[in-house]
């Protein structure tokens, strides 16, 4: 039996007319076309053309075999545009998976490229657990914070500010903070995943777990004891206390809402409580103190050879989170 390049040799040789013609279009010489036909021939053990100086004329099986061969090329050149397609215009399912905190920012993200492109589809897996990218077969991952090593390819898509906020009705109890020290004797809403990460090997059992917080006070110029003392330098105070936390969850949405409700005070992403801090359900604490901005990071599985949906993603993310004005847009 001969091999898929022998049977497009042939049909392309029928096709064509010639074995010049046919040698012409797949860049062969018109020997190497017949000698590939003869070896197909030779294989199959039957002969498929019937050659003479001026024309070629197919023997009963070459038509058989051709009749097939058409199909077989007409499949070749739909997966071949599908290929096409799939490089120069989205279409198909576009799977992204984000964390729960920046899932509402995902549609209003790729609404123009779902609008411009009817082929594509979008799924959104949006979950604050780790999503196994390729057991979910995901063409795009949004991360925030910090990423492990992986063979998958990385780009800055901005970082994400995070402020102290608690509710009127739970500052009304327990006091307002006014130094980061003071936190140490508050209630804490915290991301389970952080308490797992600080949780002490030698803990006690049942002891309530205490997780380690760092503020940063805003950049303040400071003279430098040198000779030239007109020039100062920036320096920023840091500040580590650790905090007790009384309430926990695995989702950052439900931290929010934990706080909203009066639990305690919570780190929450300034983006996601604009509207809470305008109707005052939220108080901004400690607001001359800051975290240390999130990266949050566009994860593809390649940078090279990417499909039309996942570039025109990637793009239309990049130019949303952007001009979001609470978020530090990354200008790489």
């Amino acid at each position: 039996m001969g091999d898929l390049r022998q049977l497009v040799v042939f049909a392309e040789t029928v096709a064509s007319g010639s074995m010049s013609a046919a040698a012409a279009r797949l860049g062969m010489t018109p020997s190497a076309v017949s000698q590939t036909i003869k070896a197909l021939e030779r294989q199959a053990g039957v002969t498929l053309l019937h050659r003479s100086t001026r024309k070629l004329a197919l023997t009963e099986d070459g038509k058989q075999c051709y009749a097939h061969c058409e199909r077989l090329m007409s499949s070749w050149k739909a997966a071949s545009d599908s290929l096409s397609q799939a490089r120069d215009a989205p279409s198909g399912e576009l799977r992204i998976a984000a964390p729960l905190g920046l899932g509402p920012l995902i549609a209003p993200a790729l609404s123009l490229v779902l609008s411009t492109w009817p082929q594509l589809r979008l799924r959104l897996m949006v979950s604050d657990d780790m999503v196994d990218l390729i057991d979910a077969r995901v063409d795009l991952a949004i991360r925030i914070g910090k990423l492990a090593d992986s063979g998958w390819t990385a780009q800055k898509l901005c970082e994400l500010d995070t402020i102290l906020c608690a509710s009127p009705a739970y500052l009304e109890r327990h006091g307002t903070p006014g130094t980061p020290q003071a936190l140490s004797g508050h209630h804490w809403i915290a991301l389970e995943r952080e308490v797992e990460a600080a949780r002490s090997l030698d803990a006690a059992d049942g002891a309530a777990p205490a997780i380690p917080v760092t503020l940063y006070t805003e950049s303040r110029a400071e003279k430098r004891p040198e000779k030239r003392p007109e020039k100062r330098t920036e320096k920023r105070v840091k500040q580590t206390v650790r905090v007790n936390v009384r309430a926990m969850s695995t989702s950052q949405p439900a931290v929010q809402q934990l706080c909203e409700e009066g639990m305690g005070i919570a780190r929450v992403s300034y983006v996601e409580v604009l509207a809470q801090l305008k109707s005052r359900r939220l108080v901004h604490v400690l607001p001359k103190w800051a975290f240390a901005p999130l990266p949050v990071t566009l994860v593809t599985p390649r940078k090279e050879g990417q499909p039309a949906k996942v570039r025109a993603a990637v793009q239309a993310l990049r130019d949303y989170f952007r001009d979001l004005p609470v978020v530090r847009a990354s200008g790489e």
